[in-house]
């Protein structure tokens, strides 16, 4: 797999991480009778933060990745 692979791959890693932070809040929350934006914002407090953490990290390594093999092809082709 190349640079521009290994890239994409980690940005599907971030959706997927995000996501999940997300579906783990409804799943936390799936028992409840009656739905606002309050409770599932409560909710979301109680997943935490290092969800985002890992997806945004992951988010900047796929970017990274596709910049570096971008940048090698143009080298290349030079």
């Amino acid at each position: 797999m190349g640079k521009r692979g290994t890239g994409v791959a980690f940005i599907a890693i971030s959706a997927f991480l995000i996501s999940t932070k997300y579906i783990s809040a409804a799943i936390f929350g799936s028992g409840v009778s009656s739905w606002n934006q309050d409770l599932f914002n409560g909710m979301l407090s109680y997943v935490g933060n290092t969800l985002n953490i890992f997806s945004v990290l992951s988010l900047l390594v796929g970017i990274l990745y596709i910049v570096w093999g971008e940048y090698e092809e143009l080298k290349r082709q030079r």
